[in-house]
């Protein structure tokens, strides 16, 4: 099982080239970076995981900036975004970010992809909240569209739309690897089964009784019932949790990292050195 890593980056943080290098000198398989473009200070959503919001969230780096980076001193180590905020991008633009980050580093991007959890930050992206899943599909749809081998149009129903076009570099393979992540639910579990890999579920929690209803879906949708992809994302390790990862089939695991400086988090790392 690929034991990779995920940090809030920010501007106070370790820096992504150090960690880059870090992480492929040691053995770990890859490096994912959330995303938010802004935090409203004045907001009415919960942080879903409860309390007080941690500042990090207001002053992550931007994932592809950095994965650029990453990916520039790196040459095996998987880069990851955990996850793009995809109704909130222009997807023609995306698309080509996604696109010349896979070609210039060598196909090593996995793209993991979310509807997020802040209205106050998708309403001034001009995301109406409601249907912000139908945007984020349309989005990938559009995108798919831009990534095929011929010129191929996409008439968008939220007002993106491409004509047939000559889009270039592809990534490698038509696209790369889209994991979705989210809660469990027959909405985001049909969007996985019609769009993506496989699933990237946060903490990992619950997943010996969610994921036979996600295969149940996948494979009613005429998928290939060992292509799906399950890689539990934000991890904190323990020995018996990363076993029953494998035991469920999961070739990756995401490990957390404190949002610190370089000190604390090379000490993180070789404590989680043990799991390689």
């Amino acid at each position: 099982m690929r034991i990779s890593t995920t940090i809030f980056l920010t501007d106070e943080t370790i820096g992504p080239v150090r960690l880059a290098r870090e992480l492929e000198q040691r053995g770990f398989a890859g490096l994912y970076l959330p995303e938010h473009t802004h935090i409203p200070v004045s907001r009415d959503t919960a942080w879903p995981a409860g309390g007080e919001l941690p500042r990090e969230y207001g002053r992550t780096l931007d994932p592809f900036v950095a994965l650029g980076q990453a990916a520039a001193v790196t040459e095996r180590l998987g880069l990851g975004t955990g996850v793009t905020l995809i109704a909130q991008h222009d997807p023609i633009v995306l698309a080509k970010q996604i696109a010349t980050l896979d070609h210039l580093s060598g196909a090593r991007l996995t793209l993991g992809v979310g509807y997020g959890w802040n209205r106050e930050e998708a309403a001034d992206h001009g995301v109406t909240w409601s249907t912000r899943r139908e945007l984020g599909a349309d989005h990938l749809d559009l995108m798919r569209a831009l990534w095929a081998p011929e010129p191929t149009a996409h008439e968008g129903a939220f007002g993106h739309s491409v004509r047939p076009s000559e889009a270039w570099p592809k990534p490698r393979g038509g696209a790369p690897r889209i994991l979705l992540g989210g809660a469990a639910g027959p909405k985001l579990f049909a969007q996985i089964a019609a769009r993506a890999d496989g699933w990237m579920p946060i903490g990992g929690r619950g997943l010996t009784e969610t994921l036979p209803v996600l295969r149940e879906v996948w494979e009613r949708a005429g998928r290939d019932p060992k292509a799906l992809q399950l890689v539990p994302y934000a991890v904190l390790p323990s020995p018996g949790k990363l076993a029953h990862y494998e035991e469920l089939g999961c070739e990756e695991v995401v490990l957390q990292l404190p949002p610190a400086g370089e000190r604390e988090v090379l000490s993180v790392l070789d404590d989680f050195a043990r799991y390689l």
